[in-house]
């Protein structure tokens, strides 16, 4: 029930969260109380722990995913137009991997949005992650498990 009412209201919307890490902070409390309620973890208990016991990543790493796998899907098609025309490859014959173009903003609110987070977070990746060949279903435990060793 926590992960229905609790978690996917935390990943709605969730992107928009991007490179503001004191409303992530904020809101890294809500899986905290989340995960100590599940498994009756005290609050002077770490938490950490107890995240990787339910395979839950916290909220800046969900960002993170969330953002990946929508460039991801931008690059194989699957996502709308307008996040599509935002992931440009580098057009490198010398890179093998899936390398985006990063878009520079004027502003440092301009860096948040998926034309210029989108490339950034994607080519932060190791390039066994962004290799062309895996599916959906493959790339997105693979993202997870990356995240997990952040």
């Amino acid at each position: 029930m926590v992960q229905t009412f609790i978690i996917s209201r935390l990943d709605y919307c969730n992107a928009l969260c991007y490179g503001t890490d004191e409303v992530t902070r904020c809101l890294q409390s809500v899986p905290n109380a989340a995960a100590r309620l599940v498994t009756g973890t005290r609050r002077c208990d770490p938490i950490w722990p107890v995240f990787r016991q339910l395979h839950w990543l916290p909220v800046r790493q969900r960002v993170v995913f969330k953002i990946a796998t929508l460039v991801y899907q931008s690059l194989s098609s699957n996502a709308p137009g307008y996040l599509a025309d935002d992931c440009q490859l580098v057009a490198d014959a010398r890179v093998d991997t899936r390398t985006l173009v990063v878009s520079r903003m004027r502003s440092s609110f301009g860096d948040k949005t998926f034309a210029a987070a989108g490339p950034e977070v994607w080519n932060s990746l190791p390039p066994n992650r962004r290799l062309c060949g895996l599916s959906y279903g493959q790339f997105r435990p693979l993202l997870k498990t990356f995240l997990f060793g952040q």
